[in-house]
């Protein structure tokens, strides 16, 4: 399911219209990506936490030509499942 059917599904179960639910679900998205980039977490209750994980710089190896590479450090988004997501994923 991509984000556009995702977004038809929410519009038809809370009968709003598509436009006004495609705002809604764009402005959450860009808060949750504004609040990881900022360093804060984002947790919500019943489905899970969205966080970032801190990578260190290391080096690599070019899996076709077998040299090595420096890989910077970087920030990446993390998710962790709640334990109701979990358990109704698992049935």
């Amino acid at each position: 399911m991509n984000k556009s059917e995702l977004i038809t599904l929410l519009a038809n179960r809370t009968d709003n219209s598509k436009a006004s639910t495609q705002a809604v679900a764009n402005e959450m998205f860009d808060l949750i990506g504004e609040l990881l980039e900022k360093g804060e977490s984002v947790q919500i209750a019943g489905f899970g936490t969205f966080s970032t994980i801190d990578r260190s710089a290391r080096t690599g190896r070019n899996p076709k030509t077998g040299a090595a590479v420096q890989i910077p450090a970087s920030t990446a988004p993390k998710f962790k499942a709640g334990k109701q997501l979990k358990d109704r994923v698992n049935n």
